[in-house]
């Protein structure tokens, strides 16, 4: 998996796209969430930036991963992604938007829940 530099706009994104995909599929609804939540106007990142990172993360799955599946059981794996936001203020607007994201489409699927308990856990 690539490595970003701490708190940046690519770590974030990282962290908003395994979110969109964590269910196994990306929904219309999801996107929307992020939209809604103005968490990428409000950290001066576009949305451009986003589908980029998360080309990249799709890239890194295929390649690192069988897929969704064996990410969600390498809880080292995700925990890594999390580390790379440290700010605890940066970490609360990531989680919430995360939240919006996996309640966008009102199913609660087993990928998104270990997503964000490890972000609970690691970032307290």
């Amino acid at each position: 998996m690539r490595r970003y530099d701490l708190n940046s706009n690519e770590a974030v994104c990282r962290l908003l796209a395994l979110s969109l995909v964590s269910d196994g599929g990306i929904d219309q609804s999801e996107f929307q969430a992020i939209r809604d939540s103005k968490v990428l106007t409000q950290l001066g990142i576009s949305e451009n930036t986003l589908h980029e990172v998360m080309q990249g993360l799709c890239d890194d799955l295929l390649h690192y991963t069988d897929g969704i599946g064996q990410l969600e059981r390498n809880e080292v794996l995700i925990d890594q992604l999390l580390f790379e936001i440290d700010e605890p203020r940066l970490q609360r607007t990531v989680l919430r938007a995360m939240l919006g994201v996996v309640d966008a489409d009102g199913c609660f699927a087993d990928g998104e829940a270990v997503l964000i308990s490890r972000a609970m856990a690691c970032w307290q």
